[in-house]
């Protein structure tokens, strides 16, 4: 029982958290969890718990938990039917942010930490998360590199000088490590930019679930897992929690998840090119998937 119990963990760990780092020598405040205080004494949907995940922009040696967030993540599993699927934020858009005005919403991981950064989620998509997942991409890569890759299948072909001279093509290709943290993290060169790179990043998400899928039965994979997660995860939860997303994760099926990413207008603010989100399109895609974890489209 204990040894199930350690591999849905892992399962989870690595499926959601971007968190498989075995001998990088990454630190554990590079990757964190914590439970949102919620204003709301009763769980309104007891099956779907929702997770912020977060890709951190934080560099060597900055606190992940205070640095601006690059990638934005709304996470719903529904416990149940094994649903799932991801609403993509992208991190220009211009928002409200609880006691600091207007401003970017990845701000609000600068302003306030994970807590902020889920108050500032929840006005835009009227969803309040459990939990929020934060990591470093520097954790993606190296999780990547662990895994022996990743493929995703890619909409566009792009390229960037810095990350990627060599570009990604149209369709199907295997990553490693660095070609997954391009493949997430580049948006000049793409049609749409920002809302793109979002896109990106939720198909990253489902390559990451399917490899971990296809290995997980080998001898020793999940084993190392489990060490690499315990050392590198700062996990601020109970047990009880971790376990309870573990099981949640564990049970999502390739067949029933959905993601969108909230468009918007490109504005100027004060000289800066910021993203105009609509509202009325996250609210929806909040109000579609608040009960069973399901967007019916985009």
């Amino acid at each position: 029982m204990r040894r199930t119990i350690r591999k849905v963990a892992v399962a989870a760990c690595l499926s959601l958290t971007l968190l498989l780092v075995p001998d990088s020598g990454v630190s554990p405040t590079d990757a964190t969890l914590v439970k949102v205080q919620r204003a709301q004494a009763v769980d309104l949907s007891p099956d779907v718990i929702w997770i912020l995940a977060l890709g951190s922009d934080a560099r060597p040696g900055q606190n992940v938990l205070r640095s601006r967030a690059d990638a934005i993540q709304l996470v719903g599993i529904n416990t149940d039917t094994g649903a799932a699927t991801a609403i993509g934020v992208p991190r220009d858009s211009w928002v409200s942010i609880p006691g600091h005005g207007s401003n970017r919403i990845n701000a609000a991981l600068y302003f306030g930490g994970p807590q902020l950064m889920a108050e500032a989620v929840k006005g835009l998509t009227g969803v309040e998360a459990d939990y929020v997942m934060v990591a470093s991409f520097m954790g993606l890569r190296n999780m990547v590199t662990a895994i022996g890759g990743i493929t995703v299948n890619s909409r566009h072909a792009f390229s960037d000088p810095y990350l990627r001279p060599q570009g990604f093509k149209v369709g199907k290709q295997h990553l490693g490590g660095l070609g997954a943290l391009a493949f997430s993290r580049v948006r000049k060169s793409l049609p749409r930019g920002d809302f793109d790179r979002s896109a990106n990043q939720q198909e990253t998400l489902q390559a990451i679930h399917r490899r971990i899928n296809e290995r997980e039965d080998q001898p020793g994979f999940l084993d190392l897992g489990t060490l690499a997660v315990m050392k590198h995860m700062d996990a601020q939860v109970p047990p009880k929690d971790l376990f309870r997303i573990a099981r949640a994760v564990a049970a999502v099926r390739h067949d029933r998840i959905t993601h969108c990413v909230v468009n918007g207008a490109i504005g100027n603010v004060g000289g800066a090119s910021v993203v105009l989100p609509y509202v009325d399109q996250a609210r929806r895609y909040g109000n579609d998937a608040r009960k069973d974890a399901v967007i019916s489209h985009c």
